[in-house]
């Protein structure tokens, strides 16, 4: 890989002043505030990954034939650093990350990036970018790494030019609506089928979802749930986030991984997590059908969706275009708070970590 001392540092000709960032970062949302800098590194044919830099963010200078606008060569990942008891800042397992953008890169067709490399250039924003924590309650430093095809052409092939990119943001909460559950809608369309990239994440695919969501928004929903595309009856995911149901003989079921759904690292930690606590964990088909039917009869407790950004959240209402019904007591379950709390606990240095998923910086 490139070594830590080959990222040229450019320095920042007017940093944001400390007053300034305090008011932004005290209520930051999510998504809507970034730090100074941005971390990018260059990838030629014949040369590879090259320009290391670390310098101010600032716009990105495209030929208006690049190929990312024109054939969407574009993949991205989303972490977070998180400031540890003792002061210093931490990833929660950023391999898993550098593995997945790795798979969504071989799916679209771009250079892999070696996974070394992908956490460098994160320690290397976060490290100059540190003061851009935020205090809330539940803050993060959201991390966007993403790469885009550059290559000026418009014939229909793998571009032979790419650029990475690290962005930060500081976070709170992903969810404002202060509902203790979310209520989701059933959307008629479809986000991924066989053979097509469900599984990698690429902008395409949110793309997709962009009216679904809209929709669901507008209906009073706070996420779309997305069924499969051959039968439209199979529970798939969410507009950005996995699925996850708690039933009463005591398993834990989400659907499984066939291609057409994002592998998330907070659904994986969470298997993980359940099958600690006791629980008989398994990844199966599981319809919409039977969802109603089970929180109807009270074979099923709890249902929560889970990613980097909202980390875990419980739902509590299902609604579609010929049906309605509400989970448990349409609250958060025992369950998933208790899961969510050891995830959390974990990721913020306040428990024992005994599968090493937490990076110090």
């Amino acid at each position: 890989m490139l070594a830590a001392t080959t990222f040229a540092h450019v320095p920042h000709p007017a940093p944001t002043a400390d007053a300034v960032r305090a008011g932004l970062v005290a209520d930051p949302g999510f998504g809507k505030i970034f730090s100074d800098h941005m971390v990018t590194i260059d990838w030629t044919e014949g040369q590879g990954w090259h320009s290391a830099t670390l310098g101010p963010r600032q716009p990105i200078a495209l030929d208006p034939a690049a190929s990312v606008l024109h054939y969407a060569q574009e993949i991205f990942e989303g972490l977070k650093a998180y400031r540890l008891a003792d002061g210093t800042m931490a990833l929660f397992r950023p391999e898993a990350n550098a593995r997945r953008f790795n798979a969504s890169a071989q799916r679209l067709a771009m250079p892999e990036l070696p996974e070394d490399l992908f956490i460098e250039a994160i320690r290397q924003l976060v490290a100059v970018d540190a003061d851009w924590f935020p205090s809330v309650e539940g803050g993060s430093l959201y991390l966007r790494p993403f790469m885009i095809a550059t290559e000026a052409f418009l014939g229909v092939r793998p571009a032979k030019e790419y650029k990475f990119i690290v962005i930060a943001s500081p976070a709170g909460n992903y969810f404002k609506s202060g509902a203790p559950a979310v209520s989701i809608w059933v959307s008629d369309y479809t986000r991924a089928a066989p053979g097509g990239t469900g599984a990698a994440k690429c902008g395409g695919n949110y793309a997709a979802s962009l009216v679904p969501t809209a929709e669901a928004f507008a209906k009073g929903h706070d996420q779309v749930l997305f069924l499969d595309a051959a039968e439209h009856k199979w529970i798939e995911e969410l507009g950005g986030m996995n699925l996850f149901f708690v039933m009463a003989d005591g398993r834990i079921v989400t659907p499984p991984l066939t291609g057409t759904i994002l592998p998330g690292v907070t659904r994986d930690s969470l298997l993980q997590l359940a099958a600690e606590e006791g629980l008989k964990v398994s990844e199966e088909p599981y319809s919409l059908d039977q969802w109603q039917a089970d929180a109807a009869s009270g074979a099923l407790l709890e249902a929560f969706a889970c990613g980097t950004a909202a980390v875990v959240t419980p739902v509590g209402k299902v609604a579609g275009r010929d049906r309605e019904f509400t989970i448990g007591s349409g609250g958060p379950g025992q369950l998933t708070q208790k899961l969510r709390s050891r995830l959390v606990s974990i990721q913020r240095g306040e428990a024992p970590d005994p599968h090493g998923w937490v990076l110090k910086l």
